[in-house]
């Protein structure tokens, strides 16, 4: 297939210009104008994100899934030796198509729902889906960390202005956990701009940094990445910005934004610091073992349906932490694969939750029971996605967490044995929450009248049902576009670290 010139380019800043659009027209109404804008803002805003979807798709049968290196490159000079520099391998371009999945699930999601200032909550997620490709595309570090902070502001917005109760305190304290930790990672830029001499990531990734300045740049950027996954104990932002945010705004925080962490470290911290890296090994396996485990025991004590799924992040997201540093092939591909899974399943649990909230204004497990009587439809959707979760087989969320205990095993079995203590512990609370919910009898009056799915939402639902059991079955689908770029990756790792022993590798279909 011949290259669409420039489609990173377009695929980052099309929802930009929808949001440029809707922008102006907004401004330039007055009146019952202003109304139809408003009415006709999300049927925009799902065109824009629909577009950049299919040229996603687009890149990706354009995409030479035998090729480790970066394709699509686009380069351009910006100012003071920085460039505007693009480029995608499996990994990044895997999470591009996540991203651009997700976001017209939300406008349908959003759509009839969002009552007040429409036209900015469409722009605001236009925006932030412009900035999340952006941080998947960037070849220039400088040009990285402007996508990476950028996105902090209208997620901000979507918490602060759109959010519960107390959606004021929780967007201050994600932005100010997250801006912290990116503030460490400013610092370890600029160090490594000053001794390599380059913004350039490509360059970076071949530079041979010392073992003893690895260290602190490794501290510098593991502050910023622990913060976005969020890994224990910089968790606790996390549940608060769930609860607080809108559905649509859940979604994209578990679906894409907690990816960001996992992307950075396989992007930074194992290539461009893999002795370091190594070294601070046992300290993240230790951290992640504790989040299973942990958030696991808190998520069953929740009596809030969102806050318990925002727990289940937290866990799962240590199943990658510790497939990404037993950095051998298994594992990192498990952490790529499980990235992509549970920003599907994670994100349909969420919407889940939006559905009943939409009906009964309340997250409170104790106001359910007996679903399965008024909503068949629903109780039959929400088990798909409350077992994928688990990690039934059959479901995209097995071969994650069965990849990323492999790989961690190959390092040490204690690791593996805490994280599948841990599956044991999500089956616990993610089976006993759908019980209460789903399953008995009805005893509040209000779920008398309640009814089932209406279309919009089967239709948001139909294409996260279909990628769930097909990346469940066909895990290929992802594992042969990421694998040579993982591949890559851990012979690096292993050269730069003078360990050229066996490589634990996954088998290749051709």
């Amino acid at each position: 297939m011949t290259n669409l010139p420039y489609i990173l380019s377009l695929i980052t800043f099309l929802p930009l210009l929808g949001a440029l659009l809707l922008v102006l027209f907004r401004m330039a109404a007055r009146g019952e104008d202003a109304e139809v804008i408003d009415r006709n803002a999300p049927g925009v805003a799902l065109f824009a994100s629909l577009i950049t979807f299919a040229l996603s798709i687009y890149a990706l049968f354009a995409f030479d899934m035998n090729d480790s290196g970066f394709q699509f490159v686009e380069k351009a000079e910006w100012f003071g030796g920085m460039s505007y520099h693009m480029g995608v391998d499996g990994i990044s371009l895997s999470l591009i198509i996540l991203t651009t999945f997700l976001m017209p699930l939300c406008f349908i999601a959003s759509w009839g729902v969002v009552k007040k200032r429409v036209t900015e909550y469409m722009v605001a997620f236009l925006i932030l889906e412009s900035l999340m490709v952006g941080v998947f595309c960037s070849l220039d570090i400088v040009l990285f960390y402007v996508f990476f902070e950028a996105g902090l502001i209208p997620m901000f917005l979507i918490i602060g202005v759109w959010g519960g109760q107390n959606r004021v305190y929780a967007a201050y304290k994600f932005f100010l956990y997250t801006l912290l930790g990116s503030v460490l990672m400013l610092i370890a830029i600029v160090a490594m701009i000053l001794t390599a001499g380059t913004t350039d990531m490509t360059a970076l990734l071949a530079y041979d940094f010392p073992v003893s300045m690895q260290t602190w740049l490794w501290l510098g950027f593991f502050a910023s990445f622990a913060v976005k996954m969020p890994m224990w104990p910089v968790h606790t932002w996390l549940p608060d910005a769930h609860v607080q945010a809108p559905t649509a705004g859940s979604v994209i925080l578990a679906g894409v934004l907690l990816k960001m962490g996992g992307y950075g470290f396989i992007r930074f911290s194992l290539p461009m610091f893999p002795d370091a890296s190594q070294t601070f090994a046992p300290l993240v396996f230790t951290l992640s073992v504790i989040a299973i485990i942990y958030t696991s025991l808190v998520a069953f004590r929740q009596t809030d349906i969102k806050k318990l799924i925002a727990y289940s992040s937290v866990a799962h997201m240590g199943f990658v932490t510790i497939g990404i540093f037993a950095m051998n092939t298994i594992g990192v591909q498990g952490a790529m694969f499980q990235m992509i899974s549970h920003g599907i399943v994670s994100g349909a649990l969420f919407l889940a939750v939006g559905v009943i909230y939409d009906r009964m204004h309340t997250r409170e497990i104790a106001a359910y029971g007996g679903l399965a009587q008024r909503m068949p439809v629903y109780a039959t959707v929400f088990m798909l996605f409350t077992m994928a979760n688990v990690g039934l087989p059959g479901t995209s969320g097995f071969i994650g967490e069965f990849l990323t205990m492999m790989g961690g095993y190959l390092v040490n079995s204690w690791i593996a044995f805490g994280a599948a203590f841990g599956v044991i512990l999500s089956a616990v609370y993610a089976l006993t929450l759908y019980k209460k919910v789903v399953y008995g009898t009805i005893t509040n009056p209000k779920l008398e009248d309640i009814s089932d799915m209406v279309r919009r939402e089967v239709i948001v639902f139909a294409p996260l049902v279909v990628a769930t059991i097909v990346l469940g079955i066909w895990p290929s689908l992802v594992t042969d576009m990421t694998g040579p770029a993982v591949e890559a990756l851990v012979e690096n790792i292993a050269s730069a670290s003078g360990d050229l022993g066996d490589l634990a590798t996954l088998p290749t279909e051709h």
